[in-house]
């Protein structure tokens, strides 16, 4: 039975050394070329068969394996938000997936999420434990992890920190999310223990012992999952679109099951459903390069069978979308094709909302992986779509914010802004969020949400007739009405200019027209202590129903009491929050209801 390559996804968290290590298996720099050091897009690596065997050759003798797959299929993904976005139908596209884990820091939120989409995949995994040349002490060569953990090449004390650090920062970890681990030299079940596998993208080490690990535990656990199948057309998943000098638009795909041939029918979902065109060329990366940036030019093949990257040329190709299922098929399937294809494109439709914020990306899984991490900050998405950011995009926005600010936001990943949604922008309430790293944008979404909610807050509670009471000074009368003027001490809370007032009785008494400072300048309000010359425009006056020495009030209307009593209390000084109970207390003995205000 002839075996296809296993599909090995790449997980782990930010800074973790993802790329680096691929990088330092195919002694390539793709990790300087991304943002921030960051893989954010996925790329696809092949590693044959005899790489494998030259590389691990000491290994594959200690162990006596003996190796049939005709390699590795590596996907890099950005982080691990895209694992879930490659999909084939029933499932993640991977068969296995290799946790990269700095041996010195341990698990980050990141790596448990990694490890909770691994387990809801059921996709068996193995751990890499990078960076095992920066632990005190510790000897690291090119080579055999196993080959150099001795006491003939360690220090003693370089040991014994590798085992506490092997255990406190990763085997502990896994064993507290339900998971037996150990080192891979230790374990005797691979179906009921992970491998830890230590090694360091800088030095080498650890490399072979990786390679020999994940192409044993796929071609012995996954072999009816491997099987090719020699007979039946190609199935795939779009990764990029791309613009190749002489070949135009063109696709990188992945292929995972299936044979396909210059010259059969691509089938793959666009944004109006399925696009069906005939394929001008398949291109391949020589072995070990990747797809994204070839040191060297595709070649091309009349025929490919999976698992493998492959640039297509086609016709129309310009509105396929990244993310998207493909079948390769003869003219006679195609029909049958279109309906896969449709199913599954249908899977990708991201739920929205009834009101909330606008998200553009550049591909369909970059769509989906953003969505889903800000859905777990508990975001509202009322529009995602793959695209550039356009005038329509922000007019509606702008329309989301007039019923509630919150909404009034675009997140862009590794999209354009038009020029004319730009000018927009520049003339409405609309916040753009632009990023190249999904998790640092879900990051500025919520550092943004918590700012716009306290100026709202701020906004809101401002907007509130503020409680307070105040004394009416003696000889201090200097009008008596139209308007009254008199001196006043705030007793409790802020009065404001605009403030109703209303006597011990619950009588209304006027409005406050204005007030002065000691040196007689006009001010908006006067906070507790404070003594202020006032004039009250209204029904009072003085010496007949406001008197010196008598105790008034800021008439608070009860639903603004209610808001203040519950929403607001935790922002009201306690001066405030002292006006506001006794004036509740006197308006439940005026209004003979206990609950006035509650």
């Amino acid at each position: 039975m002839a075996l296809r390559c296993p599909i090995v996804s790449v997980l782990g968290h930010v800074d973790h050394g993802k790329t680096s290590l691929l990088d330092k298996i195919r002694r390539t720099r793709v990790t300087q070329r991304e943002a921030g050091g960051i893989t954010q897009h996925i790329g696809a690596s092949e590693i044959p068969i005899n790489t494998i065997k030259k590389v691990s050759k000491d290994l594959l003798g200690l162990f006596k394996a003996d190796l049939s797959i005709p390699g590795i299929l590596v996907i890099d993904t950005p982080g691990h938000e895209a694992f879930t976005s490659l999909r084939k139908r029933g499932g993640a596209l991977a068969d296995i997936a290799i946790l990269v884990v700095d041996i010195n820091e341990g698990f980050k939120p990141q790596t448990i999420e990694a490890i909770n989409i691994l387990k809801q995949c059921k996709t068996p995994f193995v751990v890499a434990a990078n960076k095992v040349d920066r632990i005190p002490g510790w000897n690291s060569s090119e080579g055999p992890f196993i080959l150099n953990f001795n006491e003939k090449n360690q220090h003693p004390n370089a040991m014994t920190e590798f085992e506490i650090r092997l255990y406190e920062n990763v085997i502990k970890h896994l064993n507290e999310l339900g998971f037996d681990a150990d080192l891979f030299s230790r374990v005797k079940d691979t179906t009921k223990t992970i491998n830890v596998v230590p090694v360091s993208a800088m030095t080498g080490e650890g490399i072979p012992d990786l390679l020999v690990i994940i192409s044993g535990l796929a071609q012995k656990f996954l072999e009816q999952k491997l099987a090719l199948n020699v007979e039946g057309y190609a199935k795939g998943t779009v990764l990029e679109l791309k613009e190749e000098k002489g070949l135009g638009k063109t696709i990188d795909a992945i292929i995972y099951d299936g044979i396909a041939k210059t010259g059969d029918f691509l089938v793959v979902g666009n944004p109006d459903g399925v696009l069906v065109t005939k394929i001008k060329a398949l291109l391949k990366p020589k072995e070990l390069d990747e797809m994204r940036d070839p040191k060297d030019k595709f070649k091309p093949s009349k025929q490919i069978s999976a698992a493998t990257g492959v640039k297509i040329s086609a016709p129309d190709l310009d509105n396929v979308i990244a993310g998207s299922p493909l079948r390769i098929v003869p003219k006679d399937q195609v029909e049958a094709a279109k309906e896969e294809v449709l199913e599954e494109v249908e899977e990708f439709t991201i739920l929205t909302d009834d009101e909330g914020i606008i998200i553009k990306a550049d591909t369909m899984g970059s769509l989906e992986a953003l969505a889903n991490e800000l859905r777990k900050v508990n975001a509202k998405i009322k529009k995602a779509e793959v695209g550039d950011i356009s005038k329509k995009d922000v007019i509606e926005a702008s329309s989301y914010a007039s019923t509630n600010p919150l909404n009034g936001l675009i997140i862009s990943f590794n999209t354009k802004v038009l020029a004319d949604a730009k000018a927009e922008i520049e003339k409405s309430d609309v916040k753009l969020l632009e990023g190249k790293i999904i998790y640092k944008l879900v990051e500025e979404h919520e550092e943004w949400t918590k700012e716009m909610e306290e100026l709202m807050k701020s906004d809101e509670i401002n907007r509130l007739t503020k409680p307070a009471m105040i004394k009416i000074l003696p000889n201090c009368i200097f009008r008596q009405k139209e308007p009254a003027v008199c001196g006043v001490e705030v007793l409790y809370g802020t009065l404001k200019i605009g403030s109703p007032l209303m006597s011990e009785d619950g009588k209304k008494l006027g409005y406050v027209k204005e007030m002065r400072d000691n040196q007689q300048e006009n001010i908006k309000e006067a906070k507790v202590g404070m003594q202020v010359p006032v004039s009250i425009d209204g029904n009072i006056v003085l010496g007949r129903n406001a008197k010196e020495n008598d105790i008034l009030y800021v008439e608070v209307p009860e639903p603004e009491a209610r808001k203040l009593h519950h929403e607001f209390k935790d922002e009201l000084r306690g001066d405030e929050k002292e006006a506001l109970s006794r004036y509740m207390e006197l308006k439940q003995k005026i209004e003979n209801n206990i609950f006035w205000g509650m």
